[in-house]
């Protein structure tokens, strides 16, 4: 499947080196290419400089947000969520037109400082953001209720018998996603419904934040018991 992942953060690049793995065309989409390869500082997560990434991962492209749509069946939202629009509208509308975009991003809000806060919340979402901006994509939103370790490698994590959601108005655009998710090896996929229920998934991020401040790392997840 040939798949462009906007964003080339720590969650991009995770995402990317997964998927290609599994065999997927991967292009990482980005507002610069040639910005983005020139930078020689590590970014503010303290990654290394995406070009000595970039290196040790030469089969994945590196394009233009509009160039990796525009060749792509399937679109991973992996941008911060507070640029998750401008980098899609970069990206171009008819460049996503009937595609799948996999919306991994959370919408936090650091303008009030540590820990962040959720805009939107409660009355809308990321998710519905995005579906409404490009009402002819077929949105699904997934994984950004954990880690980008956890995303690509669920079994690190009690074996991998824990949870992921995913919501969306489409259910061939949903199933299109959990088959790149039981690639990743999750197990229990549970569908929470239409895009409104993207408000929930998002809105785990709360608990989550401090769960990571509680434990000092990220190797969790959540598990509904049923």
């Amino acid at each position: 499947m040939n798949i462009a992942v906007l964003g080339t953060g720590t969650v991009g690049r995770t995402i990317a080196v997964a998927l290609a793995s599994r065999g997927h065309h991967v292009v990482v989409g980005t507002r610069d290419r040639e910005e983005t390869l020139a930078r020689t500082q590590p970014d503010a997560m303290g990654n290394a400089p995406f070009a000595k990434w970039h290196a040790a991962n030469s089969g994945i492209g590196v394009a233009a947000f509009a160039d990796a749509a525009a060749g792509a069946e399937v679109v991973v939202n992996a941008t911060n969520g507070a640029g998750s629009l401008a980098a899609l509208t970069a990206a171009g509308a008819r460049n996503l037109d009937g595609k799948v975009i996999m919306d991994i991003a959370n919408p936090l809000d650091f303008s009030q400082g540590m820990p962040p806060s959720l805009n939107p919340v409660n009355t809308d979402s990321l998710g519905e953001q995005i579906q409404r901006s490009f009402p002819d994509a077929r949105v699904v939103k997934t994984l950004n209720t954990m880690a980008a370790s956890v995303m690509v490698d669920p079994a690190s994590v009690a074996g991998g018998d824990h949870t992921v959601f995913v919501s969306g108005n489409d259910a061939e655009a949903k199933e299109t996603v959990a088959v790149l998710l039981r690639g990743f090896g999750h197990r229990d996929i549970i569908d929470l419904g239409d895009i409104t229920t993207a408000r929930g998934a998002e809105m785990i991020l709360p608990i989550w934040l401090r769960l990571w401040g509680a434990f000092g790392n990220a190797d969790f997840n959540f598990k509904i018991a049923r």
